[in-house]
């Protein structure tokens, strides 16, 4: 990537970092691109500069999230680690990450109803393809008599299902950081995974 590219995706995405705040304040519908613009302190040309419209900025800010995430796992998953220290770490960074980038996580609930077909089909694609890294994770588990047999597509869908439902109850002013959180909902959840015994 060249220098004048690099410098766009990096203008780009902090300008989808600064608005995905905007928009969890005032909602989807409730502002309007030149507020956006207004609210982050630049001309509505600057915006329409990066994005056809808010949709698209959204969009943009939801594969941004997603491929981070992917990214995140990716990482995780060629490193030389045991399979349970490999999925506690990949819990724990989904959290940590869900907690992080709260506002644009919050703007996923329901995608169907903002995006175009064409568009949803590409976050439902990689969100599917970041379920199925979760899946990969458990089966080597099970291959190396380490996780319980189990329905992996049921038992992934609990964990995600209950990783990020954290964003709806979590403050940064309770009593426990992030870490902490993501630490102990990863130690709950992978009891359902943990043969008595397995390493």
């Amino acid at each position: 990537m060249s220098l004048r590219a690099r410098k766009i995706a990096e203008k780009k995405e902090e300008i989808i970092r600064m608005a995905i705040r905007v928009l969890s304040e005032k909602g989807y519908y409730g502002i309007t691109m030149e507020e956006i613009a207004s609210k982050l302190l630049m001309t509505k040309g600057t915006v329409y500069y990066y994005f056809k419209d808010k949709q698209d900025l959204l969009y943009q800010s939801q594969m941004m999230l997603l491929g981070k995430s992917l990214d995140n796992m990716n990482s995780i998953r060629q490193q030389d680690l045991p399979i349970m220290d490999k999925l506690k770490k990949a819990m724990t960074t989904h959290i940590e990450y869900l907690l992080t980038e709260k506002s644009g996580f919050e703007s996923m609930l329901k995608p169907e109803q903002i995006f175009s077909k064409e568009q949803l089909e590409v976050i439902l694609k990689r969100r599917d393809d970041y379920g199925k890294c979760f899946d990969q994770l458990i089966a080597e588990g099970i291959e190396a008599n380490t996780f319980y047999p189990v329905d992996i597509k049921v038992v992934r869908n609990i964990i995600l299902g209950a990783m990020n439902w954290v964003i709806q109850w979590y403050s940064d002013s309770g009593k426990k950081s992030k870490t902490e959180i993501a630490e102990d909902i990863t130690e709950y959840l992978l009891r359902i995974l943990i043969k008595t015994g397995g390493d």
